[in-house]
């Protein structure tokens, strides 16, 4: 089998080009725009004028906060069964296929026969963690979800950062400032 390749050429620069400079002018104009717009509804909102319009595009986080995107991975949490015991049957999927290998799983025998492990430990490495997904996708159980709409994930220290089993089956947005009053 042949692939046949075709080569595409580069079209050459034209002076006007090679001087970049109506690209620089373009990119001024339009900041300046920006600027200029935003300054005049700056001064009708203090007038009491054109409230409804918005001034500025910047969201003023954390006091303003913009709608999440459903599909938006964030911080992870562990799914729990009916009983209130993580649906997790510790099968390892999860810890196998993440790339940063930031997920650590220590496996028990499960007291109800019907199911044969459980996770004695469920650790995750946020300082590690890239966010990918794939943990989700891997798991055959619907244990392990990205769900949880908590974006801030700083903490002050690096074991802060590191959720344990307890955190991972009750998320809660203020979890570095509580662990850092923990150490």
């Amino acid at each position: 089998m042949t692939i046949k390749t075709k080569l595409i050429k580069r079209p050459a620069m034209t002076f006007w080009d090679q001087l970049y400079f109506p690209s620089v002018f373009r990119g001024v104009m339009i900041t300046g725009g920006h600027f200029w717009r935003n300054l005049f509804f700056h001064i009708m909102h203090q007038l009491g004028l054109f409230k409804a319009i918005r001034a500025a595009v910047t969201i003023m986080y954390p006091e303003e906060k913009r709608d999440l995107a459903s599909r938006l991975r964030t911080r992870h949490r562990l799914t729990k069964r009916a009983d209130g015991s993580p649906r997790c049957v510790a099968c390892m999927m999860c810890e196998t296929v993440c790339p940063a290998k930031c997920i650590y799983i220590i496996a028990e025998e499960h007291p109800d026969p019907n199911i044969e492990k459980r996770p004695a430990k469920f650790d995750i490495d946020l300082g590690k963690c890239v966010y990918c997904g794939f943990c989700v996708e891997a798991c055959p159980e619907d244990a392990i979800r990205m769900d949880t709409k908590i974006l801030d994930i700083a903490a002050l220290s690096r074991e802060a950062m590191k959720l344990d089993m307890e955190e991972l089956l009750n998320p809660n947005p203020d979890y570095a400032r509580i662990l850092d009053k923990k150490r």
